[in-house]
């Protein structure tokens, strides 16, 4: 992980919303596939590629904005990637969160594509 930034301010954020609620991190700015995955989480049977934004302010837009159709698809890719080396998760519920973290204040947006 960065060491300085709001960014990983954000991610640090986001990996005490997930452990709060009972999910195991499992992997932090994994790199897989040539592309980056800032969380890869599991809880039960489900496993979770989440992609964090932060935005401090309105001026630049929404950090939701920021998850382009490209950026959907690198993500795919790197989990596919990530996943391909542990075939024993294979059968895990796998889907696509969104941590959006405005002003210090989480939203989660579950399967978010």
């Amino acid at each position: 992980m960065p060491r300085a930034g709001s960014g990983f301010a954000a991610e640090r954020r986001a990996v005490w919303w997930y452990r709060l609620r009972g999910w195991k991190v499992l992997g932090e700015n994994v790199w897989a596939g040539g592309n980056e995955l800032d969380l890869i989480v599991r809880r039960g049977s489900t496993l979770r590629f989440v992609e964090v934004k932060e935005k401090r302010g309105t001026r630049f837009g929404d950090p939701l904005e920021m998850i382009t159709p490209e950026k959907r698809r690198r993500l795919r890719r790197a989990a596919e990637a990530w996943l391909g080396a542990r075939p024993e998760l294979a059968r895990l519920v796998i889907g696509f969160d969104v941590i959006a973290v405005r002003d210090g204040r989480v939203q989660r947006i579950p399967q978010a594509f």
